[in-house]
């Protein structure tokens, strides 16, 4: 893996700063796509200014296949704005490919009407409008949201709302902090588990002054849906 000369100012200052929440701030992140201990492609996180508002994107590409299927891949992206210290999801899209197969779905959120709807290739059940409460976000800005939050022994709440559907969320940050390889340097990392998620199973690791989680784990029914391990990132002018 490469080594980035960004990440490492970042920790370090991170390190001298303790208990420092990241702003948000533009950002592109590469990553390597993990099955299993196995490598199986790559992927791309960014956040960059959108107009007036801004916009999270995650392009998962598994060139080895991913959960069993060959050439999978899987892009998303919430515009969002920010209201004081919150994340608030504007629009959504999703596209997820596999061979000889594509799923869209497109979701917004009507913050005048407070309520948020999702078209395309959905269940009929999950197209029904969901009513908003202040502080819903969809799954990629609750990422984010972690990312700012996290504090050693720290519990985080929120209420995802994406692709129809409404989850309380709820992640314990561990006590101690665990080492973890980043662009093949070692660095102590908050592991936050996500707690109460029934057949699923998410682990982000969050590196202080690093404003993208250094690794995304996600099983579901006890198999791995994607590991995600940073590779390196770095600022966007």
């Amino acid at each position: 893996m490469k080594s980035s000369l960004p990440l490492l100012a970042a920790v370090l200052l991170g390190a001298l700063l303790p208990g420092r929440a990241c702003a948000l701030e533009p950002f592109v992140a590469d990553y390597q796509v993990y099955n299993s201990g196995k490598v199986l492609g790559d992927a791309t996180m960014q956040v960059v200014p959108s107009g007036s508002h801004w916009r999270i994107d995650l392009d998962i590409r598994a060139e080895h296949g991913m959960m069993g299927l060959a050439g999978a891949a899987a892009q998303q992206s919430t515009v969002f704005d920010l209201v004081g210290d919150t994340y608030r999801p504007l629009s959504q899209a999703l596209v997820r490919k596999v061979v000889f197969s594509k799923r869209q779905v497109i979701g917004t959120y009507d913050w005048n009407k407070r309520s948020a709807r999702w078209t395309g290739d959905v269940k009929e059940s999950r197209q029904k409008p969901i009513a908003l409460q202040d502080g819903d976000m969809s799954g990629l800005l609750i990422n984010l949201a972690v990312i700012r939050d996290a504090q050693p022994g720290k519990t985080l709440a929120y209420r995802f709302v994406d692709g129809g559907r409404v989850r309380p969320h709820q992640y314990v940050v561990a006590q101690e902090l665990e080492s973890v390889s980043v662009a093949d340097m070692g660095y102590n990392a908050m592991r936050v588990n996500r707690v109460q998620s029934g057949n699923e199973e998410t682990v982000i690791w969050v590196v202080e002054g690093v404003p993208t989680p250094v690794r995304i784990l996600q099983r579901e029914n006890g198999q791995d849906t994607y590991d995600l391990r940073l590779v390196e990132y770095r600022g966007v002018n």
